[in-house]
């Protein structure tokens, strides 16, 4: 017998089993726009575009950064999807839009089809949570570029907005409130430096407990914790109150996310004693001598989404979100300025 395509590294089967697996958890992501199912060349998804006056489709793209390291490391990988629908979801209803539907792309060393099963059980959980349908996707293996047992993960989203609703944040003005909603962890940001300080410079093992003390979760356990969704509290907050601009806090952190949202004429004043970090982020500080200013710009800080609202609109606004499991609070004002975000305390 000559030479094969799985004698070179890429097992056809292998990728057809994983296929197979995953059909039902795309079908349960369906909404009634959706057309057909897996296995076409494209997704079908039936815009309705009487739905709106003037429709703008808004799309974004994301992956999950070296989270997927920890991933393979401890062998769970069924939340690493749910934290890539967040990335890209969350980033959608900054500007108004309702999520519509997703795609994800896996590249994976050797096809191994109980991993690409939970990869895509967490994309499926990630799209439930939206309200955003998993039209489809694509899984490459790259066998003599990723090693077994490597792989990452990308999404893609698109959404709808009415143009006369869409957030540009050319709404901003002095005098609106920031309210944030938490995220207890890290989400899927600033994981190169929590890795070197939690492995190389502390020494840990992903076994070990993430900071002293009896109730301390595992390493593991707190740097695999999962991703907030908040696409469906912002868009019921945008229902129920003048919102004049959201910002997703990624990478960059607040310094690197909410100056883009503000306008040029206009500052973020934040009070930066106004919440209580999750304890992750003092551990990692601590372990690193890391300057504060550094840790603004690389995590969130327990800080996952903003909206600015008019200052009548705060109560309103905290009770809705938090209709939508979200304990909100303000933290901090607009002022006029420059397009700077400035922290007080």
């Amino acid at each position: 017998m000559g030479e094969t395509y799985a004698g070179a590294g890429v097992s056809i089967d292998a990728g057809e089993d994983a296929v197979d697996r995953i059909k039902p958890l795309v079908r349960s992501t369906v909404r009634p726009e959706v057309l057909g199912g897996i296995g076409g060349f494209g997704g079908l998804f039936a815009f309705d575009a009487a739905a709106y006056d003037e429709p703008v489709l808004v799309s974004t793209t994301d992956g999950v950064g070296t989270k997927a390291l920890l991933a393979t490391a401890t062998g769970r990988y069924d939340t690493i999807g749910l934290d890539l629908v967040a990335m890209c979801v969350d980033d959608l209803v900054c500007q108004g839009a309702e999520p519509l539907f997703f795609l994800d792309y896996i590249s994976i060393g050797k096809v191994d089809p109980d991993v690409v099963e939970q990869l895509v059980a967490g994309v499926a959980e990630g799209c439930r949570q939206a309200g955003c349908a998993l039209v489809g996707g694509e899984m490459a293996e790259h066998a003599g570029v990723m090693e077994p047992g490597e792989f990452d993960l990308v999404g893609f989203a698109v959404g709808a907005v009415e143009r006369s609703r869409m957030l540009t944040g050319e709404a901003v003005t002095p005098g609106d409130v920031l309210i944030a909603l938490p995220s207890p962890g890290l989400r899927s940001n600033g994981y190169t430096l929590a890795r070197r300080l939690m492995f190389d410079v502390a020494g840990r093992s992903l076994d070990d407990p993430a900071w002293e003390g009896p109730d301390a979760p595992t390493v593991a356990d707190e740097l695999l914790l999962p991703s907030v969704i908040y696409a469906p509290a912002i868009r019921a907050l945008l229902e129920a109150v003048p919102v004049h601009s959201v910002a997703h806090i990624t990478g960059g952190g607040l310094p690197g996310n909410l100056n883009r949202v503000i306008g040029d004429a206009a500052d973020a004043v934040v009070d930066g004693a106004s919440w209580e970090p999750p304890r992750i982020f003092d551990e990692l500080q601590r372990i690193g001598d890391v300057d504060v200013d550094e840790m603004r710009r690389v995590f969130n800080l327990g800080v996952g989404m903003v909206a600015a609202v008019p200052a009548d609109s705060v109560a309103r606004a905290v009770e809705v979100l938090g209709e939508h499991g979200h304990h909100a609070f303000v933290i901090g004002e607009v002022v006029p300025g420059s397009g700077r975000v400035r922290f007080d305390g």
